[in-house]
């Protein structure tokens, strides 16, 4: 029996976002681990579904229709998860659509920050980058940027690229305006889905994180995730039975970069298959 089977990976990006692998390709991997679910997560976008479910339905894997929407709390973007949202809800999708022009807003003006820096750059270069046309429900990250900077010599792989340019305590990052994890949970449950709050470990503040639980009140917390340690894991998970709350695990798979897979690889943290039953129950009971 596969080590992995009878478990689900519940946080996967797509090239529909900032993910190297098309959505087809995700589920095929998760097939090939042995997984029996994976939850398409792209960035303000929900594009890859489709494909995926498709592929799913093909290959026996249980594909968890999900988003991940960016917000912005306490100083620092803040990230939600949404499984199993309406992903043909039409007003959940203009507001999808508007969080994207945000992070179109965002990249032109880091484009123009990286100018000031000297560092020859520009938007078209990192759409191109893609080797594709990009579609009107897809979206430009922060890693498509980073590529076109490795490419060019400025930083010597992605990592480098986060810690020198891009990354939230770098020169060239920007902040723009963002909805509140608050309300991001609240679109997600009225598209159907429940949220979940992402990889806590990352904002390194659990004041914080604490203040959105209780303001937010998310249904879950990612309390496993490829940027957790077992100490993270541990305060997570005792966070997750303080406040009543599901628990999670994703690792946040974007596919390899510069022969480095970030964050981590499909199935390196998951739980079991349990896990999506209670989710959809959530769901349906909102």
């Amino acid at each position: 029996m596969n080590h992995l089977e009878g478990r689900c990976d519940l946080h996967t990006h797509t090239r529909a976002s900032d993910g190297m692998q098309s959505p087809a390709e995700n589920v095929r991997l998760a097939y090939e681990k042995g997984l029996s679910a994976v939850a398409i997560t792209d960035h303000d976008t929900v594009a890859g579904i489709p494909e995926a479910l498709e592929e799913g339905e093909r290959c026996g894997v249980a594909v968890v229709p999900g988003v991940e929407i960016s917000t912005r709390a306490g100083g620092q973007d803040i990230h939600v998860l949404g499984y199993y949202v309406n992903y043909q809800d039409e007003a959940f999708l203009k507001r999808l659509a508007d969080l994207r022009n945000t992070r179109e807003e965002r990249n032109g003006k880091m484009i123009a920050k990286l100018q000031e820096m000297g560092v020859n750059i520009t938007l078209d270069e990192v759409i191109a980058g893609l080797g594709r046309e990009l579609k009107a429900d897809e979206s430009v990250g922060r890693p498509h940027m980073a590529d076109v900077l490795v490419n060019k010599g400025y930083a010597q792989d992605m990592r480098d690229a986060f810690n020198r340019y891009l990354g939230e305590d770098a020169p060239a990052y920007v902040t723009v305006p963002r909805i509140s994890p608050e309300e991001a949970c609240e679109w997600i449950r009225e598209a159907g889905g429940t949220p979940v709050l992402a990889h806590p470990g990352i904002y390194a503040d659990d004041d914080l994180v604490r203040e959105i639980l209780e303001q937010a009140k998310p249904a879950g917390i990612e309390v496993f995730h490829s940027d957790h340690g077992k100490a993270e894991e541990e305060r997570y998970q005792a966070m997750a039975d303080e406040y009543g709350l599901m628990v999670t695990a994703g690792s946040d798979y974007h596919g390899a970069r510069q022969g480095v897979v970030f964050h981590g690889d499909i199935g390196s943290r998951s739980v079991p298959v349990s896990v999506l039953a209670q989710l959809k129950r959530c769901a349906e009971a909102d």
